[in-house]
């Protein structure tokens, strides 16, 4: 990343971090991943029940990785591909997911094939923690 992307990116975080608490959600902004990964975990406590559907970002950071061997009760998305799975993992204390996009005023977008993901940032655990990439934000 060059010197421009990096100011680009830090100026518009700012932005997008006000826009987010304009709408009750609160922001961060890391320059890497291994800071990605550390704000996570610092965001879902250990024992916590995390569940988790298809999330990329997660995986690039490896947080995947952390909730699988780390003291975490992990649902992920093989575990809630069958429907006792799924309804157990509405149960969780903290869901992980992306979006599809992220307007620089803060509206989260997500287009869902059925409704799986929207359904438990809406309606499911009590805490959702979102993985961004800066790629995301329009």
């Amino acid at each position: 990343m060059d010197l421009f992307e990096k100011e680009r990116n830090e100026k518009l975080a700012q932005i997008v971090i006000k826009g987010l608490k304009s709408r009750n959600m609160t922001g961060y902004y890391v320059k890497d991943r291994d800071e990605a990964l550390k704000k996570a975990l610092e965001l879902i406590p250990e024992g916590s029940r995390v569940a988790m559907g298809g999330c990329m970002s997660a995986q690039e950071i490896g947080l995947t990785d952390a909730l699988n061997n780390g003291h975490y009760t992990f649902y992920d998305r093989a575990f809630m591909a069958k429907r006792e799975g799924l309804l157990e993992a509405y149960g969780a204390d903290v869901f992980v997911s992306s979006v599809n996009a992220l307007t620089d005023d803060g509206i989260l977008v997500n287009i869902d094939g059925n409704a799986n993901r929207v359904s438990f940032i809406a309606q499911g655990p009590q805490k959702v923690v979102f993985i961004v990439g800066m790629n995301k934000v329009a």
